[in-house]
């Protein structure tokens, strides 16, 4: 079985056209074992609760952004060993330099192609077919 038909993933995203450029890339890349959360907080009480295998986070989210998504996940035992993807508009050094202290997986910055994020998902997980 490829392990795309066993990938769990939680997208994280506050803004809905985001959620469903990423809904559409997973889709075609069949990914269909996805959940999703429009804040941190939300995602970060939901997986702890029930932790899947990758999330894919925005950065810029109000509240929670996505590196205190990332933070929270590693500080706890049931969620410290998920596959972390940070989207972001702002691919700076220091911010791609806080996501790898905090213990990110990967990065792509938007806009993306869902080719792009295919091979963002497979650096961290492994071919998918």
């Amino acid at each position: 079985m490829p392990l795309k038909s066993s990938l769990h993933v939680m997208v994280v995203d506050d803004m809905t056209v985001s959620r469903a450029l990423i809904e559409q890339a997973l889709d075609w890349a069949g990914i269909t074992k996805v959940q999703y959360e429009a804040n941190g907080e939300k995602a970060l009480r939901r997986l702890v609760a029930a932790p899947v295998h990758l999330v894919i986070s925005d950065y810029n989210m109000p509240g929670m952004d996505g590196l205190e998504l990332l933070e929270g996940l590693r500080a706890n035992r049931s969620t410290q060993r998920i596959g972390f993807i940070l989207i972001t508009g702002t691919a700076s050094k220091e911010l791609i330099d806080r996501g790898r202290a905090a213990g990110m997986n990967n990065f792509i910055a938007k806009p993306f192609t869902k080719e792009a994020l295919l091979h963002c998902i497979e650096a961290v997980t492994g071919k998918l077919q």
